[in-house]
């Protein structure tokens, strides 16, 4: 009996957990987004993200909060990959997949690119695990976006848009 017992224990635990690495993601509050591009020097970006939305709520206050490293997205980290050695605003970031962290503040971004790109959020981010940082400028986005969505053009600007931000980096 205790045997059928632990067998039938363990098989729960498997049921649910297929089960929950299954999940449907599109189905998220934050629902799953992919940015790609293949950008006039060659190399291909990827960037693989989730995109929370304001439901009114304000960035810096009580999203992305200002001065602290948030995941630049929700759900698991979003992930930037590149197939070739690239510069990002000038400094050099070797070919991999990095998570993409970023630090707000009112009157500029630093953008993040962390060796560590499987982890959720930022909760185990560690600064000494960072491949690249780079300080950007936010602007004013040319029309207001509910969901945080990244555009990557073919001259390898890159767009986080979010409310009434847009915070461009270049990558060459």
């Amino acid at each position: 009996m205790k045997r059928l017992f632990i067998l039938t224990l363990v098989a729960g635990i498997f049921a649910a957990s297929t089960v929950n690495a299954q999940e449907d993601k599109s189905k998220r509050p934050s629902p799953p987004a992919v940015a790609k591009e293949t950008i006039k020097s060659g190399a291909t970006l990827t960037i693989d993200y989730s995109q929370p939305s304001l439901k009114g709520r304000k960035i810096g206050t009580e999203l992305a909060p200002y001065g602290k490293v948030w995941r630049t997205g929700a759900n698991e980290a979003t992930t930037f990959k590149v197939d070739k050695a690239v510069k990002v605003e000038g400094k050099p970031l070797p070919a991999g997949t990095y998570s993409l962290h970023s630090i707000p503040t009112e009157k500029e971004w630093t953008i993040i690119f962390n060796k560590t790109a499987d982890q959720w959020g930022s909760y185990k981010y560690t600064e000494a695990d960072d491949a690249l940082r780079v300080v950007v400028k936010p602007g004013k986005a040319p029309a207001t976006t509910e969901k945080m969505t990244f555009t990557i053009d073919k001259s390898g600007k890159v767009t986080l848009l979010w409310g009434d931000i847009a915070v461009p980096f270049t990558v060459k």
